[in-house]
Parts: C-alpha cells; sequence; structure tokens
C-alpha cells in the first residue's frame, strides 16, 4: 500500500470544528510536506478550489498550483498530486506550466483531473460551467491537448472545445505525470478507463471496492491499455484503544448548528451521480472519508488496509486532524516509518 495525504489547502478537513491547528498557510504546508517524507509518505494530494468548500467561502483556502510549484522546489521525494479541473485551465497554456513544474519536481508531479461541480464557483471566477455529461466531454478533449503536447514535437487540434496548431511545449516534462480521475457516472468511467492511468474513489468499505476495482478493471482491459492503478480517500483516526478513538470519532460528527460551508456540500451532492442518502454525520467529513472505518487501534487498522490491499486498492489518500500530529502518530504505529 501507498500511503498518501491530503494537503490541508482549506486549513483544515473538519465541517464541525472551527479551529484544527492547521491554517491555510505555506508556512504549515511547507513543515507538513517536508516532514511527511521523511517518515514514510509517498504522495501528497493537493485539492484546488478557488473558494473554501470546508470552512465556508469567505475562508482562506491556498492556491492549488502555486502551491505545488513552490512545494516542488523544497522537497525531494514525495510525489504531487494536484488536482485541476478543465474549466479552469486552457490546456495548452496547462501543459506548459505543468511540465515546468515537473521539471523543478524532477518528474515527481501528478495530475487529479477533476470534472468540475462547484456552479457557484465558476460563476464567481466568470468561468464556463458544462452540464454533467459535457463535463466529461471537455475533459476528454482536454487530456487529448495537454498529452499531446507532452509527447509530440508540434501538436495540432480541432475539437468542440479546443483547438491548437503546430503548438510546441518545450522543455517536456522530466517523466510523464500519472493521470489520476474520480467519478461514478457511465460517462467518467468510461472516459477514465480510455484515458487516465489511475482511478480514485471517494471512501467505501473494501467490499464495495472490490466490485469497483473490478469493474474499472475490464474496462481497462477492453480499452487495450495497461493495468491501472487504484487509490481511496479515507479519514484516520488511529489510538492505543478502540474507545479512544470512538471518543475522537463522536467529537468530530457531533453536529449542533450547520456549519458556513453547508450550502456548498448541498450544491455538491445535487451535481453528481453519487449516492444520495448521506447521513448527516457524514458532512463532517468529506469524500465519504468514514466508510472505510479506519478508526480503532493500530492492529484494527492495519487488518482493515489489508482488506483493502486484498481487493486491489494501491493507495489510500488520507485526511487527519490535527494534520500533523496524527499524521506522525499514523506513521509511526501503521505505516511503522515514524522517527
Amino acid at each position: 500500500m501507498r500511503y498518501g495525504y491530503w494537503t490541508p489547502v482549506f486549513g483544515g478537513w473538519l465541517r464541525n470544528v472551527a479551529d484544527e491547528g492547521m491554517e491555510a498557510s505555506w508556512d504549515y504546508t511547507r513543515r507538513l510536506t517536508q516532514r511527511a517524507e521523511q517518515i514514510g509518505y509517498d504522495l501528497t494530494l493537493i485539492a484546488e478550489l478557488n473558494l473554501n468548500d470546508i470552512k465556508g467561502v469567505e475562508q482562506p483556502a491556498l492556491d492549488a498550483w502555486s502551491t505545488a510549484a513552490a512545494l516542488a522546489a523544497v522537497t525531494e521525494r514525495i510525489e504531487l498530486m494536484v488536482a485541476v479541473r478543465p474549466n479552469f485551465h486552457h490546456p495548452a497554456l496547462f501543459a506548459k506550466a505543468a511540465a515546468n513544474i515537473d521539471r523543478i519536481a524532477g518528474g515527481r508531479l501528478a495530475l487529479n483531473v477533476v470534472s468540475s461541480w462547484w456552479a457557484d464557483e465558476a460563476k464567481q471566477y466568470g468561468l464556463q460551467f458544462d452540464q454533467h455529461d459535457d463535463r466529461y466531454a471537455r475533459t476528454e478533449e482536454w487530456l487529448r491537448v495537454v498529452d499531446g503536447l507532452w509527447t509530440e514535437e508540434r501538436f495540432s487540434f480541432e475539437g468542440r472545445f479546443y483547438r491548437t496548431e503546430d503548438a510546441i511545449c518545450a522543455p517536456k516534462p522530466a517523466r510523464r505525470p500519472t493521470v489520476y480521475a474520480g467519478g461514478e457516472s457511465e460517462k467518467a468511467k468510461a472516459m477514465i478507463a480510455a484515458q487516465c492511468d489511475a482511478y480514485v474513489m471517494h471512501g467505501d468499505p473494501a467490499a464495495a471496492i472490490a466490485p469497483k476495482i473490478a469493474d474499472m478493471a475490464a474496462r481497462r482491459e477492453a480499452a487495450g491499455r495497461a493495468p491501472m492503478q487504484y487509490g481511496m480517500a479515507a479519514y484516520a483516526i488511529v489510538r492505543d484503544s478502540e474507545a479512544e478513538a470512538k471518543r475522537e470519532l463522536e467529537r468530530i460528527t457531533t453536529v449542533t448548528d450547520l456549519p458556513a460551508g453547508y450550502a456548498n456540500f448541498d450544491q455538491w451532492l445535487s451535481g453528481t451521480q453519487l449516492e444520495r442518502e448521506l447521513k448527516i454525520q457524514e458532512y463532517s467529513v468529506s469524500n465519504r472519508g468514514l466508510r472505510p472505518n479506519l478508526v480503532g487501534t493500530p492492529e484494527q487498522l492495519r487488518e482493515r488496509i489489508a482488506e483493502y490491499e486484498a481487493a486491489g486498492l494501491d493507495l489510500l489518500l488520507l485526511q487527519m486532524s490535527p494534520q500533523a500530529e496524527e499524521m506522525e502518530r499514523f506513521a509511526a504505529q501503521v505505516i511503522g516509518t515514524g522517527l
């Protein structure tokens, strides 16, 4: 299993806890990422939203791509998986900038391609917001342009959304970045199987993840492509006793008043193909992070992680709070690499 973590670009991950002691700042992000390299984490996912989806839209949120470029220069080993939304980035200009960041990182850049869901954010920034199926049609073209510029000396393209004419991208990336993507609609899965390298999922029990991996593996084989990688989001709580872990779970999921970001969550839910019967407790942690039940003693977590490995999962994308302290604990007691 590879272990990744979400960079806390929103100043935390808990919608019911106002101050998690992990501010949305470059200083905290730099220190956290450099320490993560030392204690055995393989990857960090840097989410891309211009508005703060967790703490409320008026709270600070770090820009994903300038943060990634800065991290590329001050880290040595960790993979930088940066989210990118095609409707926010022209693909030819993006390919040029991302290739440069990958050079700075020495070939450690990866993409997490996200077909946008937040209509209000796009409206605020004066950007196109496509309906569901059109988002994936745009993403298909966008990926073709980016990949073409990264792999061909000159690249021409004429599509519904984008056009290039003998475009040059030099220097190329040091290594072609891995392209991760997620989605549960038929359109999303068809696009990912044909054009991406890895499939990332929201949190679910291992019994629910196994058939999703099997389905995508079959689609991938039918597309004649090399086997994919598979990742999943999860929120982790590790304690010396199960009772302690459950007390922490109760603390973070207790809802008294609906927090500032609830309207954003409601809009996201209405614009996806995901299961719609989410409990209000799940609102406290994003990306269905509590469903994997990585809550308990080190032994319990290692047993559950082994079940995911048996299901074919390669990568865990972890959220924790407060992140620096909890990542230290998880590395020492679960990964077994803490210093």
